[in-house]
C-alpha cells in the first residue's frame, strides 16, 4: 500500500488544534505515515515543536516566519530561529517568502524578514519552505541571490502559471501541490500545467485546514481539510499526469523524505 508524507500542515493555532490526536490517527489509517507541522511566526514555531515531541517519526516542524507575520520581525529574529532548528524535530527553515496579495505586513519588511531567513538557511545548510503569493518577481528576484548556496528549497502551495513554473524550475526547486488543483473554478490553470513539473520536483500536501478539495464526493460533512485526504489529491494529480497511482505516490514520497533529508 502506498505511504505518503504530508508536507505542510496547520496543526497549530487553526480548527484541527483541538483534535490533533484523532487528526493524527486519522491520517495513518489513510497510509499518511508523517507530516510536517509548519510554524508560521516564532511563537507557532516552539508551540509546533512541543507537540512533534509527543509525536515522534510522525509529525516534524519548521521553524520561521511567515511574510503575514514579517512586522513582528526583530533584530533577534535570526537568533531565535536558530535556537529552534537546534531540536531535532526542525527540518527546513520556514514558512518564509512574500504575500503581496494580502499584505497584511509591510512589503519592505517581508523582503528583509525573507532574505534574512534565506541567509540563515544558508548559514546551517538547512532546507527552506517558502510562500509566494502575488508576489513573483520580487520573490524570484531574492531566491536567485541565495538559490546557489541553499541545499534544498521548496515552494509549498503552487498555484502559479506556466511562466512562473518555468522561471521556479530553473532553479531547480521542489513544488509542492494542494488540493488547489481539484478545484474547478480557481484551480484550472494549475490542472493544465501541472504535468510539466518533473517527477523528482513534485510533492504533495494537504496545507490543512485550509483547501479542503472541491472536487471530493461525497463532499466532508466538515469543511476542514485535513492530512487523511492526502491520498485523494494524490490520486487526482497522478490522474492529470496520466501516471500509475502506486508509482506516483512512491515518487512523491521518496521526494518529500529526501527533500527533509529522512530515510526513506
Amino acid at each position: 500500500m502506498p505511504k505518503y508524507m504530508d508536507i505542510a500542515v496547520n496543526l497549530i493555532g487553526s480548527s484541527l488544534e483541538k483534535d490533533i490526536h484523532r487528526v493524527v490517527e486519522d491520517a495513518a489509517a489513510q497510509s499518511v505515515t508523517s507530516m510536517v507541522v509548519i510554524g508560521s511566526h516564532l511563537e507557532e514555531s516552539q508551540q509546533a515543536i512541543n507537540l512533534c515531541e509527543q509525536f515522534p517519526g510522525q509529525l516534524y516542524s519548521t521553524a520561521g516566519v511567515h511574510p503575514h507575520h514579517a512586522s513582528e520581525w526583530k533584530t533577534d529574529s535570526v537568533a531565535r530561529i536558530r535556537c529552534l532548528t537546534q531540536s531535532p524535530c526542525v527540518l527546513a527553515i520556514g514558512e518564509c517568502g512574500l504575500d503581496y496579495n494580502r499584505d497584511f505586513s509591510p512589503r519592505d519588511m517581508q523582503r528583509k524578514a525573507f532574505a534574512e531567513q534565506l541567509a540563515l538557511a544558508v548559514e546551517l545548510k538547512m532546507p527552506v519552505l517558502m510562500h509566494e503569493r502575488d508576489a513573483h518577481e520580487d520573490f524570484l528576484a531574492i531566491l536567485k541571490e541565495y538559490r546557489p548556496q541553499l541545499p534544498a528549497a521548496l515552494l509549498h502551495c503552487f498555484t502559479g502559471n506556466k511562466q512562473s513554473l518555468d522561471a521556479y524550475l530553473e532553479q531547480d526547486i521542489y513544488l509542492g501541490i494542494t488540493g488547489w488543483v481539484c478545484d474547478e473554478r480557481r484551480g484550472q490553470e494549475l490542472a493544465s500545467i501541472v504535468s510539466y513539473i518533473p517527477d523528482d520536483r513534485l510533492l504533495i500536501e494537504t496545507d490543512s485546514p485550509y483547501l479542503l478539495p472541491r472536487s471530493m464526493r461525497p463532499k466532508p460533512k466538515s469543511s476542514k481539510n485535513e492530512p487523511k485526504y492526502l491520498p485523494y489529491i494524490a490520486q487526482y494529480i497522478a490522474d492529470l499526469r496520466q501516471q500509475n497511482i502506486n508509482d506516483f505516490s512512491a515518487v512523491t514520497y521518496k521526494n518529500s523524505r529526501t527533500f527533509f533529508g529522512l530515510e526513506c
